[in-house]
């Protein structure tokens, strides 16, 4: 499957889609918007650069599409208040997918760039940069800071060699990796992921100047061990949903059993082996950090988190499976299982928090 082409996991699938999946993002990023702040403004003070040239990488065009890139240049200006020094221009790239609906993201521009006038003093230039972050996406040592979330856990492919020579799946009754897929799966998922974040590591460094900083949070895992719950309950869910279907004769079972998820949730210790063999970067911060995604209502929660994965999911589903007939019965079915997992306090997430610093 091209993911470049289907994958919409951040446009096309209506306003509602976007405010679940933003108010979802919003409760992670109060955990850790002061560690990505504070890098930023380690390197700020470090550095003192007349221009800041900060990137976001898979921005989206919700709600969330400013709200960091505003906390770090607000961040920076109070640090700057309390110096007495003069505020930095700030150049600010956002970047995403070419199917990113980019209008919508320029239609706000304006006004952000006015409310950080007015509250701040600062000068904020902004510019849209579609394309691949698997790839260079900037001039070389052109950037002074690169941060991006929620986005890195996604690849740039379904992992090859989940068919046999037949063309028959071997990761039957799922869509990701569980205890009942073969080994072959398992190191199909780590191989794209390894070949994937070594490009992105790579592009990044070439991009970056000498001390510059990357903060990234993605969806990951504490422990060695692929099948941890955390990260694969809500894929199990999903196929159970259409495992549903299928037995309604809705869906056919041999197109459910060729669908994958091109995701990867790292470990700590995976990144570390990537960064350390990529070798443009040394590891200022790692550390993962768990939430319950239960509020105390679980049909409210789970109509959250079902718009969610939805709003990821559903142009994949509509193009792997020749149209949208079956969204709405899916996530229907999805909807009732999840509330059930909330009730049992079973659906929990982890998240890694990575802070790099540019060597020499």
């Amino acid at each position: 499957m091209d993911v470049e082409r289907v994958f919409h996991m951040k446009a096309g699938n209506g306003e509602a889609s976007y405010a679940q999946n933003s108010s979802l993002q919003k409760k992670s990023m109060e955990s850790l918007k002061h560690i990505l702040i504070k890098s930023a403004i380690d390197f700020y003070t470090s550095e003192a650069p007349q221009t800041l040239t900060i990137a976001d990488l898979g921005c989206s065009c919700g709600p969330n599409t400013f709200a960091m890139v505003k906390r770090i240049i607000e961040g920076i200006c109070k640090s700057c208040c309390e110096m007495s020094s003069t505020l930095p221009d700030f150049m600010v790239f956002l970047n995403d997918l070419p199917t990113n609906d980019f209008n919508s993201v320029f239609v706000g521009v304006p006004e952000f760039v006015e409310e950080m006038k007015d509250c701040s003093g600062a000068s904020v230039f902004l510019a849209g940069v579609p394309g691949s972050f698997y790839g260079r996406l900037f001039p070389s040592c052109s950037l002074h800071f690169v941060c991006s979330l929620h986005s890195v856990h996604w690849l740039s492919q379904v992992p090859p060699g989940l068919l046999d020579q037949q063309g028959k799946s071997i990761n039957k009754e799922t869509m990701y990796i569980t205890h009942r897929s073969p080994t072959a799966v398992v190191e199909s998922y780590f191989n794209q992921f390894q070949r994937d974040f070594s490009l992105f590591l790579k592009s990044r460094s070439e991009e970056l100047i000498n001390g510059g900083r990357m903060a990234l949070a993605m969806s990951s895992r504490k422990s060695i061990d692929c099948f941890d719950k955390n990260t694969t309950l809500l894929w199990d869910l999903l196929a159970q949903s259409f495992a549903l279907l299928v037995s309604q004769d809705l869906v056919e079972q041999e197109k459910v059993e060729s669908y994958n998820v091109p995701f990867y949730a790292p470990s700590p210790a995976e990144i570390e082996d990537e960064v350390e063999k990529e070798g443009s970067f040394s590891i200022d911060y790692i550390e993962p950090y768990e939430f319950s995604s239960s509020s105390g209502n679980a049909e409210n929660d789970a109509a959250i988190i079902t718009m969610a994965v939805r709003a990821i999911q559903e142009s994949m589903i509509t193009y792997h499976f020749g149209g949208g007939e079956i969204i709405e019965p899916l996530f229907q079915i999805y909807k009732g299982l999840l509330t059930e997992a909330i009730k049992k306090d079973e659906v929990k997430s982890t998240h890694l928090v990575v802070v790099l610093r540019k060597l020499p």
